[in-house]
């Protein structure tokens, strides 16, 4: 595999076109926003510029990985030549679905169809397809480069042909590839998101507040940073989103998402990108102050 098309430019698909670039592979970054392909672009170079002066990489490699990269609109020409598609849309599933039918029409037939969904049936988004054997999910974590776990979750019809070619190609990224089953979720979903949530439930029924059960967590558990800054981080309509999937998945009552979470979706209040969830970002991007109705 050589040619590598990634579908969005928002957070996880720049960092997935920055992780492929920077090892050698030629990669198409498609969005139908020339704003949002701006701003993947300046994330790249900006978080390549922050290894630079880490010294992780030299400044030829950093142009070298901007080199390999090529902003796109169209999708037609952006995928039509690729080896892998990595679709990193918003995760909303008619989106995906018809992003996958597109894609059964506008890519080689020996071309490997990848979700980077944290949450939707690899199997549902599959069936939009004539190539079900060829479809499978990559869940990278955020941030893309620097967090080592892919996780890989093979769909009912996933081969087991695509499932070796992901594993090793996640390897030669430099990360640690686990090959999980199709369940609402998957493993670090259906792990993370209910601790979350309960953590929302937490503060919702005033057992304590914001600052206090993030750093009950960081301190008790040694969690490197608290659940309701991460849940400010992921975003909390992803978090909502992901909890809904689930929840409709199992029709089980311990993945229903907390009112309160609910409520701050509805109200736009959806963490770091809106500039304020369970923080108030206005000032500083870290979770120092705590939202006013909090306090």
């Amino acid at each position: 595999m050589k040619n590598i098309a990634v579908i969005g430019a928002g957070t996880m698909g720049n960092g997935i076109a920055h992780t492929f670039a920077q090892n050698g592979f030629k990669v198409n970054l498609i969005d139908i926003s020339e704003d949002s392909l701006k701003n993947g672009i300046q994330t790249i170079t900006k978080n390549l510029d922050r290894q630079v002066s880490k010294e992780l990489i030299d400044e030829a490699k950093k142009n070298e990985t901007l080199l390999n990269i090529v902003p796109l609109t169209q999708l037609k020409e952006g995928v039509k030549d690729a080896d892998l598609v990595v679709e990193a849309a918003s995760e909303n599933l008619t989106i995906k679905l018809d992003i996958f039918k597109k894609l059964e029409e506008f890519c080689k037939p020996a071309t490997i169809l990848a979700s980077n969904t944290s949450s939707i049936s690899i199997t549902q988004i599959a069936a939009a397809t004539k190539r079900p054997s060829q479809v499978i999910g990559m869940h990278f974590m955020n941030p893309v480069p620097v967090m080592k776990l892919v996780e890989i979750i093979s769909g009912y019809s996933t081969s087991k042909e695509t499932l070796s070619t992901i594993t090793k190609l996640s390897e030669q990224l430099g990360k640690n590839p686990v090959s999980v089953n199709d369940y609402p979720g998957f493993v670090a979903n259906r792990i993370l998101m209910p601790m979350l949530n309960e953590a929302i439930e937490t503060l919702y029924n005033d057992v304590a507040g914001v600052a206090e059960i993030d750093t009950v967590m960081k301190l008790g558990m040694a969690h490197p940073m608290g659940p309701l800054q991460l849940a400010d981080f992921i975003g909390l309509d992803v978090c909502l989103s992901i909890l809904e999937v689930m929840y409709d998945g199992f029709k089980n009552p311990k993945y229903a998402p907390c009112p309160l979470l609910v409520n701050m979706v509805r109200a736009g209040k959806l963490g770091i990108k809106s500039g304020e969830g369970f923080y108030d970002y206005s000032e500083s991007r870290k979770a120092e102050m705590v939202s006013a109705q909090f306090v």
